[in-house]
Formats: structure tokens, C-alpha cells, sequence
């Protein structure tokens, strides 16, 4: 059996999509869910691009132990010497360099001979060497460069110590075959390939990243890069829940192989990024959507009921999702509501379950009955602390047919208890512009999306604003039994990471 290594890059080419940033503290929650569902590289940032991202590395490279922590740079002495000092307190550490080696990038890009980038890949790999054991060398743009100079390049930087060699398809070029024939080229054509580990990294512009990194791993590629939900630049990055379940499930295919992920924590992992990205998963997302395990025909119900591989090729327990819907109300007590957060995979502490405890309360007086995704709302909206420049303290609106809208808001802004008012196109209008003013400037509104989270009238909503101001785009995902509060704390949320 032939171990695939799980690079998770959520959190640097993730985190590039437009409106996911994070803080540090979001950051290092994530890294360690990550650890907790077994991913073997986390790569945490790219330290020379910002004072924050140098932070946030250091930071899990301090505080994660189990995995390797890798950080990004490009192939230049000042970007590997700021990866090496932010990965520094790491156990286990790893320098990621690239460089650019298709003919449109040299042309266009670097205006360079083939023979200086091979000279300039060279000098990197065998500078970030001396600094770290473990150094990973990506040709960017593998898929649109020339195969044999491409040989030429992976054989010079494990000539000077790559152990890694990724082959990425950066702007989601190839196909399968096409993919699966450029590994094996390599394999054939790569003298000293057997000193190092081929990696790739498939992006999803053609919705073929999925397809094209499973053809890798048959091609003999022992590494894969990806994200949780599949987020990234553009049309993201593969998804690494779908790359891990076909090759878990589709066993008959994949029988050489296997991933040491921890496949039941996925739907937690997939829950806490899209919570703190504010990117919602769609419903009919692989693997993780909400309706990835709903039969709605009743021929299919008839079925999974009498055979659940009739519909269903994979046990939504193997996920992390708990079979039985959950039915607790307020007669309900703490060991009952204990033992779930520990079936969705929460290990919170006493005073953290007590919290949620209180919450649960409230949520109960207000519906008859909670379910699973009330309580990882809980959990995401309350118990974990994060810092924020801007809170919400209270809302009151005031709404009708024949009347304008208007709403006051109590905010901590500033360290400081500020209530203000104002009027809008409709109630959530109002809330919003109420914020604007006590923050002093108005954001454009780029999206906005509301939903019920679980069934009947008095289900949880969910609220999603994407905003943009000075040409920075942000955004924030919020729930409550009420709507106007979710939206406002969504709001509130993306105002916080521009702020």
C-alpha cells in the first residue's frame, strides 16, 4: 500500500479567494482542526507578503505539532529567509519555492532564457536548503510548459536537495489523460525522481481539479494539494474531501493507495472553514453540501430505506455527520446536550459546554425543537472567542408597509458603547446604514444571502454579506433565529476584518 500525503494549502492559496481572509486567531483555529482531521502538511502562509501572515505562520508553527508547517516563497533570498525565521518554532517545517517556467510566463512574466530560470530555480532550492531539510520546489505553470524543459528543471532542484518536486496546474489547464501522461513523463524521464516525492496541485478554472489530481495519484504522484470546500483563486482549488472520499471509497480503483485522514472530522472541518471564510457551501456540494445525503423522490426514499446503497455509495457517518436528526428541547440537560457536541465532534471545555448550555436554553424557549446545525451555530456564533474591533450589543427596528424603515443599534466600537440610528430601504438597509455611520464610511455591497439553516418556521437563518471598500473585498456569515441579527452580524462580521 502506497501512503498519499494530504498538503492542505486552505489557509495561503485558500485564503487568496476574494472576501476569505483571516485573522490570526481564525488561522490558527483552522490549522488546528486541520491536525485534528490528519492532514500531513499544513501550509500556513506566505510570510513575506504581509506582517499578518508572517504572524499567523509563526503562530501555528508554535502551537501545531503533529503535522509538517509549510510556508510559501518565491525564488528569492528575502522570501526564504522570512519563511525560515516564521517557521522557526516548528517541529516539523517545510519551505515551499516557486518559479514560473511556461514559455507564457518567461515571455511575459520574467522575460528570461529558459537556461537563467533553470539557473535562478537552482539558487533558491539550494539556499532554502540550507536553512530547512524539507524544501518542496514548484515549476508554475507545469501544465503549460514545455514537458522536457520541464525535466530538465525537476532534475536540477533535487540535484540540490527538493524532496518535493509539485507539479501544479495553476490556471487549470490540463485534463486527465493529459495530467496523468505529464506524471508519468516525469517518472520516465526524471533521472533522479526517485529521491523525491511528486507532488501536485490542481486548480479548478475548468471544474476538472478533482478529476486531474486522482489522475496524478494513479499516475504515481504521492502528494496531493488542496483545500477544504475546494476555495482558492478563481474557481478555487481541489477539493481535499472529494480527493480523500474517492479514493476511500472507490477502493476497487484506488486499491494500491490510502490517506491517513481522519475522514469523520471532514464535516466539522468543512462547518468551521466555511463559518470563518464566510463562504457558504452549496447545497448540492460533493461530500459536504446539505443535500449530498437527501433523497427527495420517493423512489429513492423507498429504497435507501430498504438498502442504503441503493442511493447512497458512501455512510454520511463516515463524514462526521450523525445519522439520527437531533431532537433535544428545553426539558433537555446538560449530559444529553454534552453527548451530542461530542457526536459532532466538539471537545469543548466544562465552562465552554456551560456556555453553550445557556445558549441551547434561549434557543429552546424559543423553538420546539434543536437541532444538529442550531448547535454547531451555537458553538461558531458563540463559544469560540475572537477579538473583534466591532460588536453587536442590540438591535431595534421599526418596519411596515406605509411607513420607512428605521433602525437603532448598540455597538462596541473602539472600546467604546456607541448607540445610533437611521432609516433605509427596509429594515436590514436601515441596520446597515446605522453601522456606516458610527464607522464612518460605507462599504458597497456586493452580495448578500439568506437562508434557513434547519426546517420550519422557527429555523435558525443563516446570513451571508460580501463587501468591498478601497478595493478590498470582505465577508461575514452569521445566524440567528432572527433574521435582521444575522444580517447585521454578518455585516458586522465583514466590517470587522476590513476594520
Amino acid at each position: 500500500m502506497r501512503k498519499i500525503f494530504i498538503f492542505d494549502t486552505t489557509l495561503r492559496d485558500g485564503e487568496q479567494a476574494p472576501g476569505a481572509s483571516l485573522n490570526e486567531a481564525q488561522k490558527l483555529e483552522i490549522a488546528h482542526q486541520l491536525q485534528e482531521l490528519g492532514v500531513d502538511i499544513i501550509e500556513a502562509g506566505f510570510p513575506i507578503s504581509s506582517e499578518g501572515d508572517f504572524r499567523s505562520v509563526y503562530t501555528i508553527a508554535r502551537k501545531v505539532r503533529r503535522p509538517v508547517i509549510c510556508a510559501l516563497a518565491r525564488s528569492l533570498k528575502k522570501d526564504i529567509d522570512a519563511a525560515a525565521r516564521a517557521l522557526a518554532p516548528a517541529k516539523k517545517k517545510r519551505i515551499h519555492v516557486f518559479l514560473a517556467t511556461s514559455k507564457i510566463h518567461l515571455k511575459y512574466k520574467f522575460r528570461k532564457a529558459e537556461d537563467e530560470i533553470i539557473r535562478l530555480a537552482k539558487q533558491a532550492v539550494r539556499y532554502a536548503r540550507r536553512l530547512c531539510d524539507d524544501v518542496e520546489f514548484s515549476p508554475e505553470d507545469a501544465t503549460r510548459t514545455q514537458p522536457e524543459f520541464l525535466y530538465r528543471v525537476v532534475e536540477e532542484v533535487i540535484k540540490q536537495g527538493a524532496s518535493t518536486v509539485n507539479i501544479p496546474d495553476t490556471v487549470g489547464w490540463t485534463y486527465p489523460e493529459e495530467f496523468e501522461r505529464l506524471i508519468k513523463g516525469i517518472l520516465e524521464n526524471v533521472p533522479n525522481i526517485g529521491r523525491a516525492k511528486i507532488a501536485v496541485h490542481c486548480h479548478n478554472d475548468l471544474g476538472l481539479a478533482v478529476a486531474n489530481s486522482l489522475a496524478a495519484v494513479l499516475a504515481g504522484a504521492g502528494e496531493v494539494h488542496g483545500t477544504i470546500n475546494g476555495i482558492g483563486e478563481r474557481a478555487g482549488n481541489a477539493s481535499l474531501e472529494e480527493i480523500v472520499m474517492n479514493i476511500r471509497t472507490r477502493r476497487d480503483i484506488f486499491s494500491g493507495v490510502f490517506t491517513e485522514i481522519n475522514t469523520r472530522q471532514i464535516y466539522k472541518t468543512s462547518k468551521l472553514v466555511s463559518s470563518l471564510t464566510g463562504f457558504l457551501v452549496p447545497p448540492n456540494k460533493a461530500i459536504v453540501g446539505k443535500n449530498a445525503f437527501r433523497h427527495e423522490s420517493g423512489i429513492h426514499q423507498d429504497a435507501v430505506i430498504k438498502k442504503r446503497t441503493t442511493y447512497e455509495i458512501m455512510d454520511p457517518r463516515e463524514i462526521g455527520i450523525v445519522d439520527s436528526g437531533l431532537v433535544l428541547g428545553k426539558h433537555s440537560g446538560r449530559h444529553a446536550l454534552s453527548q451530542r457536541l461530542k457526536e459532532l465532534g466538539f471537545n469543548l471545555k466544562k465552562s465552554q459546554i456551560e456556555k453553550v448550555f445557556r445558549e441551547f436554553k434561549k434557543l429552546a424557549d424559543k423553538k420546539k425543537e434543536v437541532y444538529d446545525d442550531d448547535l454547531v451555530a451555537i458553538v461558531e456564533e458563540d463559544i469560540k472567542p475572537r477579538k473583534k474591533k466591532i460588536a453587536l450589543l442590540e438591535v431595534k427596528v421599526l418596519s411596515g408597509t406605509k411607513i420607512e424603515p428605521e433602525a437603532e443599534v448598540k455597538l462596541r466600537y473602539q472600546n467604546k458603547v456607541i448607540v445610533t440610528n437611521s432609516q433605509g430601504d427596509g429594515p436590514v438597509d436601515a441596520c446597515f446604514r446605522a453601522v456606516d455611520k458610527v464607522v464612518g464610511f460605507r462599504p458597497r455591497l456586493l452580495q448578500f444571502k439568506l437562508e434557513a439553516v434547519t426546517s420550519g418556521k422557527d429555523a435558525l437563518g443563516q446570513a451571508r454579506v460580501e463587501i468591498e471598500y478601497k478595493k478590498k473585498t470582505s465577508s461575514g456569515l452569521a445566524s440567528s433565529t432572527d433574521i435582521i441579527e444575522a444580517s447585521l452580524k454578518a455585516y458586522l462580521e465583514a466590517l470587522d476584518k476590513i476594520i
